[in-house]
C-alpha cells in the first residue's frame, strides 16, 4: 500500500515526487513509457518564463512567478545548467507597442520583477542582430533557458535517492475506487507490470490525465492536444540571440520565438496547431516554413543550411483556460494536476508544492525527514573539465580517453556512467537525453552504432534486443550475413 502513487514521469510527476520525498511516505510514480521525459518534457521551448503574460489571478500567473523564483535554488540543487538569459517581446509598430503596455501592466500586477519597455536604440543593445523593423521591446531580466529533460532526469534521480519508487512500461490501464473499513477510500490500479495500491492519486498524466481521470470517474474536464513545431540550428548559430527574442502574443499561444539553448544552439519556433491525435509528434513542410517566416521577422540572418534538426511536441491545453490543479470533487483522494501547458515548465517547483498542501488538507500526514538530501551528483561532462582534470580523469579511468559522439564531445565513461545512474538510461534515446550522445550536427549517424554497443555490453543483453525509445522500437532487424559480430564484438 502506497500513500501516495504519482500517475506520469514527466516534469510534472517528478518534481512532485521530489517534493512528497522530503516527507516519511510511501510514493512511487508510474510511467507507460520505457523512460522518464517521453512526452511533452522532452519537446518544448525549454524556457523559464518571468510571468507576464497569464491573465492576472489565474493560477498560471500565481505559479508562474513563484516557480521563477524558486528555479535559482532548484537547479543549484540538482546541478542542473540554468541560464537567466532575460526576454524581449518585440514589437514592429506603434499599434503593437500599445500591446507591450498591456503586458508590462499585467507583469506588474503578477509580481514580475525587473520589467521595463525598451526602445528601439536600447533593444539593439541587448539583441545586436535583431531585424531593422523592430521599434521597442518589453525586456524582462528574470526570464532564463534551462534543458527540460536534464531537469526532469535530474528531479527523478533525487526522488528516487530519496526513497520514490519508479515503474516503467507502467502504463494505468483500470482503476478501482476502494472503500476501506474506517470510511477513507483508496484505489487499486493495474498497469501493464502489475498491480498497485494507494491511498491517494496524483494525475500528472500529462496529455492523457484527462483519460486518467475518465478511468477512475473523476469530475470530467478535456484535454486539447496543441503541435509545435521547432528547429534547432548547429551552435555556430548561437550567437544570434543573446536573450529569449518573442513577438506580440496572440491567442494561440507566445507566437515564433528565437532563443539561445542552454548548450549553445539556436532554437525556432513554435507553431501553434490544435489537432485531435494525442501521438502525433511528426513535422510538416507547412510548418517549418511558418516558423522560418515568423524567426526571420525577428532575426533575419540565421542560415538555414545550418539546421541540424527539427521535432515537434505535444501540449495540453484544456478546456478551463488555465492549469487544473485541484482535489477532485467526485472521487476522494485524487488529486489532479493537469493541463500544464505554458508556463508549465517555469511553475513545476510551484505545482509541487502546492500538490502537496492540497494533499494535506485532503487528509495525508506529511512529517518531514530530517535526513532528506537535496542534492544530486551530476554526470560528468568531460569537455568541459579543464585540460588537467581531463588528463587525471582518463589516467583513473581509461574510458574517459575514448571519445564516442564527436559532434558534442562525449565520452565511453560519460555514456557509461548514465546507463549506470540510479534510473539510468536503457535506450538510445535515453543516453541522449543524458548526455547530448546524438544531438550534435549529425545527430547520432557516427555515435549511434557504438552507443548501441556499450548498452549492450552495460546491460547484458543481445546487440538487437538494444531500443531507440522502448518496447518494441529495435535498431536493429537482425545482422548482416557472417558478420561474425559476435566473435569480433564490434561491427562489420
Amino acid at each position: 500500500m502506497y500513500d501516495v502513487v504519482i500517475i506520469g514521469g514527466g516534469i510534472t510527476g517528478c518534481s512532485i515526487a521530489r517534493e512528497l520525498s522530503r516527507y516519511h511516505l510511501k510514493v512511487c510514480v508510474l510511467e507507460k513509457e520505457a523512460d522518464l521525459c517521453c512526452g511533452t518534457s522532452k519537446a518544448n521551448s525549454a524556457i523559464v518564463h518571468a510571468g507576464y503574460d497569464a491573465k492576472p489571478g489565474t493560477l498560471k500567473a500565481k505559479l508562474n512567478v513563484e516557480g521563477n523564483v524558486m528555479y535559482s535554488r532548484v537547479c543549484k540543487e540538482l546541478a542542473v545548467p540554468f541560464k537567466r538569459v532575460g526576454s524581449v517581446v518585440v514589437a514592429f509598430s506603434e499599434e503593437e507597442v500599445a500591446d507591450l503596455k498591456v503586458l508590462y501592466e499585467r507583469g506588474l500586477k503578477n509580481g514580475v520583477s525587473e520589467i521595463s519597455i525598451v526602445n528601439q536604440e536600447e533593444l539593439r543593445a541587448l539583441e545586436p542582430n535583431i531585424s531593422t523593423q523592430a521599434v521597442a521591446a518589453l525586456y524582462t531580466k528574470t526570464a532564463g533557458i534551462v534543458c527540460p529533460f536534464t531537469l526532469t532526469i535530474a528531479t527523478a534521480e533525487n526522488a528516487y535517492t530519496n526513497g520514490v519508487n519508479f515503474f516503467f512500461n507502467a502504463e494505468v490501464k483500470e482503476v478501482r475506487v476502494l472503500a476501506a473499513h474506517n470510511g477513507r477510500f483508496g484505489f487499486l490500479l493495474k498497469t501493464r507490470v502489475g498491480s498497485f495500491e494507494s491511498k491517494y492519486i496524483v494525475n500528472a498524466a500529462g496529455l492523457y490525465a484527462d483519460l486518467i481521470n475518465q478511468k477512475i470517474g473523476g469530475e470530467p474536464f478535456s484535454l486539447i492536444p496543441r503541435k509545435g513545431e521547432y528547429c534547432i540550428f548547429d551552435k555556430d548559430q548561437g550567437y544570434l540571440a543573446k536573450t529569449v527574442i518573442f513577438q506580440v502574443p496572440t491567442k494561440m499561444g507566445k507566437g515564433i520565438l528565437v532563443s539561445p539553448t542552454i548548450d549553445g544552439n539556436l532554437l525556432i519556433g513554435p507553431t501553434a496547431q490544435n489537432i485531435e491525435d494525442k501521438q502525433d509528434t511528426t513535422t510538416t513542410e507547412q510548418g517549418i516554413q511558418e516558423i522560418i517566416t515568423g524567426a526571420k521577422k525577428s532575426v533575419p540572418s540565421f542560415a538555414m543550411q545550418k539546421t541540424i534538426t527539427s521535432f515537434a511536441g505535444l501540449r495540453s491545453v484544456p478546456n478551463t483556460e488555465d492549469f487544473i490543479i485541484s482535489a477532485d470533487k467526485r472521487v476522494k483522494g485524487l488529486v489532479h494536476a493537469a493541463g500544464i501547458e505554458s508556463p508549465g515548465l517555469t511553475s513545476v517547483p510551484a505545482i509541487a508544492k502546492m500538490v502537496r498542501e492540497i494533499l494535506e488538507e485532503e487528509g495525508l500526514r506529511c512529517k518531514r525527514k530530517r535526513n532528506f538530501h537535496p542534492y544530486r551528483q551530476p554526470i560528468i561532462r568531460f569537455s568541459e573539465l579543464s585540460p588537467e582534470k581531463q588528463r587525471r580523469l582518463v589516467r583513473q579511468n581509461p574510458n574517459y580517453g575514448r571519445v564516442i559522439c564527436r559532434c558534442e564531445t562525449i565520452t565511453e565513461g560519460e555514456i557509461i556512467e548514465a546507463i549506470q545512474r540510479p534510473l539510468g538510461a536503457r535506450d538510445l534515446d535515453g543516453v541522449k537525453r543524458r548526455t547530448r550522445a546524438g544531438m550534435g550536427r549529425c545527430q547520432g549517424g557516427f555515435c549511434g552504432p557504438r552507443v548501441i554497443e556499450i548498452l549492450a555490453r552495460e546491460l547484458k543483453i543481445p546487440l538487437n534486443q538494444v531500443t531507440k525509445c522502448g518496447r518494441a522500437s529495435y535498431a536493429l532487424d537482425g545482422k548482416t550475413k557472417d558478420s561474425g559480430l559476435e566473435e569480433k564484438g564490434g561491427w562489420q
